[in-house]
């Protein structure tokens, strides 16, 4: 496809806009991509600022803009609009999102509790849990190989007793039966820690 001169001082006419980003869409061509960007990215960032976006998120959203119109240039028809609505569309689009996600944000409830670090337990209580941690290490050693594997598969790849079965290729009655041995004789083994 042919490139018309640009018309007066570097503006372009809807037919050259839609034959770059057409070069995009098809080819990904970096220098159509480059008119494009010279040509928009000043006009997105102005229509941004007069939205009332500050200059360095205006800046950034027109950056936005024009990433989406490289990724999504195959999608632009011709026929449905002209190439300065759908990139205006681009630009308005991503700013409502952003400030969506502002204002969810800004509506974050600071006091709740879900959203508050744990309590740092005190250097005893990791202690304990870390000889706690070891007897129950040792003890799942004590234990046959079948019924260690399936408290493996249960507890430590959070599988289910039915995909511990396919795994295994093993009756579920089989995989409930070990489980169930298992954790009898840890009991018995870790009776102290309970």
């Amino acid at each position: 496809m042919g490139m018309a001169a640009p018309s007066q001082a570097g503006l372009m006419d809807a037919a050259e806009l839609a034959g770059l980003v057409e070069r995009i869409g098809a080819d990904r061509d970096r220098e159509a991509f480059r008119r494009l960007f010279d040509h928009f990215a000043p006009r997105v960032r102005g229509f941004l600022v007069r939205r009332g976006l500050p200059s360095a998120q205006a800046d950034d959203l027109a950056q936005d803009t024009m990433l989406a119109i490289w990724r999504r240039a195959e999608s632009y028809d011709v026929a449905k609009s002209a190439v300065s609505t759908w990139v205006y569309t681009i630009a308005r689009n991503l700013h409502i999102d952003q400030y969506r996600k502002l204002a969810r944000a800004d509506r974050v409830d600071l006091t709740d509790p879900s959203l508050r670090p744990g309590e740092i337990p005190a250097a005893d209580e990791l202690y304990a849990r870390g000889q706690d941690a070891s007897a129950v290490s040792e003890a799942l050693q004590t234990l046959p190989e079948d019924q260690r594997r399936v408290l493996e598969l249960a507890f430590m790849e959070g599988l289910s007793h039915s995909d511990i079965a396919v795994r295994l290729v093993l009756p579920l009655g089989t995989v409930k039966s070990r489980i169930r041995l298992a954790m009898d004789k840890l009991k018995l083994s870790l009776g102290d820690l309970q």
